[in-house]
């Protein structure tokens, strides 16, 4: 007993499992608080639909968005489409659809932009902006309205409740189609069936604990939102069968609060090193330009991490709850042993590695090629939502409609005529919309500037009147010079004569008959509108429609060639163009750099963490390129096939991917590493993908369908396409660490061996057997594994490294074999 204790006390980890064992009723109670916190918390945390947010703070498109919210009131609208109706009939529902409370303007006419075929379309402007309720009612009205027509509606008003609310019934269907995928899973591989309910505790609580402390972020993206629970599953589920298996192990001989201690006592440390390569990945996406990576990363590692805490604290306890259902409900495990595979390698180990490097260059070339979009319209994904179906319907009937915001200082009335004007002779722009070109009737637009005469003209006021309305102006912009002067030719913008003459009407300076009065407040109102939408503080904004795709080279330069035509009136820092194709282009911009941050830290993160695991330098040189032969190849599937891949799912899957997949690799190199000294190389490989299978198999084929499950069930394109990239990276890297990494290692043992460090060269080990006298410093399996300083005799069979202390014999091996009277 007492030799128990010391043991005990010598061995840190075992200390602390038997801390936490012990202690697990408190600790159990900690956890039910922490779930009750986390259940509160969940509905607290803010969900960001809008990926522009994410884009860096010094990009034109964020920095356009800014100023926009500043400055300028963007009221919320709708497309709205109906099919198999008569003109007459969509006209007739023109002046119903105007009397809905909350709908600012209806335009319909009967040109081809509104009227095709037998198909109508509304232009429909609300009262408030999209984030606004009275909008969002007033839109529920115009869907009740028309809701014996057939009817498509493409707006952004109440789109991200409606975008998260499906999301949200989508990844529903997803989890549980996940645990159901896991149960199965797991029915296979464990060794006993109630192994599952304590795998699924450990996981459930882990992920309740997740989604409720990202309260303490704030606000996540809509993305990160959706995916983290079915990722920290995926990635993390793999410790708590870790921890499982250690318990099975030491059950066999233990009992099972012993087991439990001993098992967490040996899993704890291998948990946290496989953990490493895994948060690695999640680390990297976090130095994206693209804040999304940042968003998406801190969260998946904070999964990560409470995964582990929930494995390493809650689980010793429900293992022990279970632990008699455990023993009754053992069976067989059903993964098969995959002999052959190991016998290919060995007879292909001379085959495969060069195929290998010929196919991966060939990869990478082809990855290099993929075309990459940065539009979540031009996504194509296996299942669509409403609003994607109607916007489709529309683009397919009435053409797509790519709008650009251009943004110039304001107050210069003449620059902004001018620049309109040029802009509207472009061939790519169908329309063009500015105070500066706004009629208010054949012969003035907005910011025409007219005399007293012309403006007492114009609204029908006596002149005397106007010629006093000027001179207060005149006196109010301090202009001194028509106060003295005289007025007759002193010329004012309409729409800033308008709204002073409103402004002094107000306060009762300027008395209307009835008909003016009814006459100023519907042009107030009006111009009021125009100046809040298109006249900032600082800004004045033009809003363009171009007959142009959102992303593209040839959108790009078309983006140039406007900004070409204001800087020439205003200088190309004061000129700022906000739109989708701006925001695809910025994120072009960023991807570059993204890219090469995700691949380089990543990379270096796991060869680090790699280095010091193996304590070789060529080891984890082979296992990253296998890894990152398979990113390569997963994203050269896209490029032979002829489709595009949204850029998110590529650097965010291929930061996963390297850090969540390699550890295939390091199970298979580690069981390798040991199985060669005890084995003969062909032999310590079969062992090693027998061995090394069910835990691949369970883990890859988990992620596998993950990935998959969310490409074809969400309706999300962005959440969909990365889904869809990650079941098949998960796949391919499955497929290459069984059948190519094996070659490798038996090809490269050499390499393994001659970039070891000096600390981790083997000392020279011999097999005896029998009666054996030992002196010096003993590593190795005495029935057992043995690292001590020792002077004895051993009877049994002995696999053991000895370093001699026998004086002036040091650094030689040196024992004695006395077995049958032979001495050696």
């Amino acid at each position: 007993m007492k030799e128990k204790e010391e043991k005990q006390k010598g061995n840190f980890w075992l200390t602390a499992a038997t801390f936490i064992v012990n202690k697990r009723k408190a600790i159990e109670i900690l956890f039910i608080l922490a779930i009750i916190y986390s259940v509160l918390s969940i509905n607290k945390v803010q969900v960001n639909q809008d990926i522009t947010s994410y884009l860096p703070a010094d990009s034109e498109t964020r920095q356009g968005l800014s100023i926009m919210d500043e400055q300028f009131v963007t009221y919320g609208s709708a497309k709205v489409m109906l099919t198999n109706v008569t003109y007459n009939q969509a006209d007739e529902l023109v002046s119903e659809l105007e009397d809905i409370d909350g709908v600012k303007q209806v335009t319909f006419d009967d040109s081809s932009d509104h009227y095709k075929g037998t198909d109508a379309l509304f232009d429909i402007t609300f009262d408030g902006t999209e984030d606004e309720d009275i909008s969002k009612q007033a839109l529920n009205d115009v869907k009740d309205t028309l809701s014996d027509y057939d009817v498509y509606v493409s707006t952004e008003v109440g789109s991200e409740e409606d975008s998260a609310e499906s999301l949200s019934k989508d990844m529903n269907i997803i989890l549980v189609l996940a645990v159901i995928i896991i149960v199965v899973v797991l029915m296979l591989s464990t060794k006993a069936y109630l192994q599952i309910p304590v795998l699924l505790i450990t996981f459930g609580v882990a992920a309740i604990l997740n989604m409720g402390t990202n309260y303490w972020f704030g606000t996540i993206s809509s993305i990160t939102n959706s995916i983290a629970v079915v990722l920290q599953l995926a990635l993390a589920i793999d410790y708590a069968i870790i921890l499982c298996d250690r318990f099975m192990e030491e059950h066999e001989t233990l009992n099972a609060e012993e087991a439990v201690k001993v098992a967490l006592s040996k899993a704890i440390p291998e948990i946290s090193s496989s953990s490493l390569t895994t948060v690695s990945g999640m680390v990297a996406m976090m130095f994206m330009q693209f804040r999304l990576g940042y968003d998406m990363g801190i969260i998946l590692v904070k999964a990560i991490i409470i995964s582990l805490i929930s494995v390493f604290f809650l689980m010793p306890g429900v293992l022990l709850i279970f632990a008699k259902g455990i023993d009754n409900t053992h069976h067989k495990c059903y993964v098969p042993k995959i002999t052959i595979v190991g016998k290919f390698a060995n007879k292909t180990k001379y085959i495969i590695p060069p195929l290998f490097i010929v196919f991966l260059i060939a990869a990478a070339i082809f990855s290099n090629n993929c075309q990459y979009i940065y539009d979540t319209s031009s996504i194509v994904s296996a299942k669509k939502s409403n609003a994607k179906i109607a916007e489709e319907r529309i683009e397919d009937t009435f053409g797509k409609s790519n709008q650009l915001v251009v943004m110039v200082p304001k107050g210069d009335y003449e620059s902004e005529k001018r620049v309109l004007g040029k802009l509207d002779n472009l061939s790519y722009v169908t329309s063009t919309l500015g105070l500066a070109n706004v009629s208010i009737n054949d012969d003035y637009v907005l910011t025409d500037k007219l005399n007293p005469r012309q403006f007492a003209e114009l609204i029908d006021i006596d002149r005397e009147v106007v010629d006093v309305l000027y001179m207060a102006y005149a006196y109010n912009q301090e202009q001194y010079g028509p106060v003295f002067t005289g007025v007759n030719d002193y010329e004012v913008p309409i729409i800033d004569m308008f709204l002073f003459l409103y402004d002094q009407y107000k306060e009762g300076y300027v008395t209307l008959d009835r008909d003016l009065d009814d006459k100023l407040n519907t042009l107030y109102d009006t111009l009021h509108d125009a100046q809040l939408q298109l006249q900032g503080s600082d800004y004045s904004r033009f809003v363009l429609n171009l007959s142009l795709p959102v992303e593209g080279q040839e959108t790009y330069d078309a983006l140039e060639e406007i900004r070409g035509i204001a800087a020439q009136y205003y200088g190309t820092d004061n000129v700022v163009l906000v739109g989708n194709s701006t925001s695809d282009h910025d994120l072009e911009s960023s991807f570059a750099s993204d890219n090469i941050i995700i691949s380089v830290l990543t990379a270096l993160f796991v060869m680090i963490i790699l280095f010091f695991t193996f304590q070789s330098a060529g080891l984890p040189v082979l296992l990253v390129l296998t890894i990152q032969g398979s990113i390569w190849i997963n994203f050269a599937v896209p490029a032979l096939q002829g489709q595009t891949v949204f850029f998110i799912a590529y650097l965010i899957v291929s930061a996963i991917q390297m850090g969540a997949t390699i550890d295939y690799a390091i199970v298979i190199s580690n069981r390798y590493l040991q199985l060669k000294k005890e084995m003969q190389l062909k032999d310590a490989m079969i062992e090693t993908l027998n061995q090394s299978f069910p835990t691949i198999f369970t883990s890859g084929s988990i992620l596998t369908c993950a990935g998959f499950l969310i490409g074809e069930i969400a309706s999300d394109a962005t959440v969909a396409s990365i889904g869809v990239a990650l079941g098949r990276g998960t796949l391919i890297s499955i497929i290459l660490v069984l059948f190519v990494l094996p070659q490798i290692l038996l090809l490269g043992d050499i390499i393994i061996e001659k970039t070891a460090l000096t600390m981790n060269i083997a000392r020279p080990q011999k097999e005896v057997a029998g009666r054996v006298r030992v002196t010096g410093h003993v590593k190795g399996y005495v029935q057992g594994e043995i690292d001590a300083d020792i002077q004895g005799t051993f009877q049994g069979q002995m696999k053991v490294s000895v370093d001699s202390v026998i004086p002036g014999r040091q650094g030689q091996v040196t024992y004695d074999n006395t077995e049958k009277g032979d001495e050696q």
